[in-house]
């Protein structure tokens, strides 16, 4: 009996040591669960902050480092499509190259029409409704709207100080008395392959003069404003570069941007090279930090 009552009570710290780990169990169960409702709630409380952030990076982006432009034109055709009945293209414009140097004949740029400047290439309709019209002016923010009416994309054929005038015998335009050997041009059909003359120019300090690929239907330098110095358009009124085409998919590219002027007087080959002897030199070591942040990534989630 005296073996029993023993027994008994030797078990009893047993059982008491497992009822009393049944409520820690429980206890480390809710504990456990609770940090799941709390990152749930947390979740749909940062929602808000994260969509007023990303909206605000997308506004500072467009604003001082790239915006995606729409192309209504058929002016820089086949460069840029913007043609009727054609998906008109998108290209990004890069705001920044031109806070460290000044465009460069070749170059694509987006640029707000000066005052002369009135034979606008395209209209953006205002809305009657100011709902409407604020709403046109949040999507124009973001990217996503109709481009400025005064906005225009053309390609920069002369600098401050130089002399532009049209033609040669070749049907040429001259800078600086030199042909320009310009790839890029397009006839389109109907309209024929000769260049309308103009008589020389001297491009005033700050300025450019700039012309459309498609060059017998473009509204540019030779024509707006009554044509001359009324033509040329300021450095300042330059938005910025255009570099890449991102939609259509289907026209994926980069922005051609030879210098006429360049090609024209015959670059040296190792001078054409140089561009793909950076890219080259560039690729490894962006190839190997690529590779360690992609280590790195890999540990610290094997930590986990």
């Amino acid at each position: 009996m005296a073996d029993v009552m023993r027994s008994g009570s030797a078990e009893e710290p047993h059982e008491a040591e497992h009822h009393s780990g049944a409520p820690d169990d429980s206890g480390e169960g809710s504990r456990s669960r609770k940090p799941k409702n709390k990152k749930k709630g947390s979740f749909w409380r940062e929602l808000p902050i994260l969509i007023v952030t990303a909206l605000v990076l997308t506004v500072l982006i467009q604003a001082f480092i790239a915006r995606v432009y729409v192309i209504p034109s058929q002016s820089m055709e086949q460069t840029l499509h913007g043609c009727t009945g054609c998906n008109n293209d998108r290209v990004l414009v890069d705001k920044i190259t031109y806070r460290f140097s000044d465009p460069k004949p070749g170059d694509v740029v987006v640029f707000r029409g000066p005052q002369p400047w009135v034979q606008n290439e395209f209209r953006t309709e205002e809305p009657s409704n100011p709902v409407a019209g604020f709403f046109q002016g949040a999507a124009s923010l973001l990217g996503f709207g109709a481009p400025d009416e005064k906005d225009f994309v053309k390609r920069v054929i002369a600098v401050g100080g130089q002399k532009v005038e049209c033609c040669d015998a070749q049907n040429r335009v001259l800078v600086d008395g030199k042909p320009l050997n310009e790839p890029y041009l397009y006839w389109e059909p109907g309209r024929g392959v000769g260049q309308e003359e103009f008589k020389e120019v001297t491009v005033p300090p700050g300025h450019l003069w700039v012309m459309g690929d498609n060059r017998n239907d473009s509204a540019d330098s030779r024509v707006q404003g009554g044509g001359g110095l009324n033509g040329a358009v300021p450095v300042d009124n330059v938005i910025g570069k255009a570099q890449f085409i991102v939609l259509p998919p289907t026209r994926w590219q980069g922005i051609a941007d030879p210098d006429p002027q360049t090609t024209a007087l015959g670059a040296p080959a190792w001078q054409t090279g140089v561009p793909v002897g950076f890219g080259v030199a560039a690729a490894f070591p962006t190839v190997w930090l690529g590779r360690r942040l992609v280590g790195v990534v890999s540990k610290g989630r094997a930590s986990e």
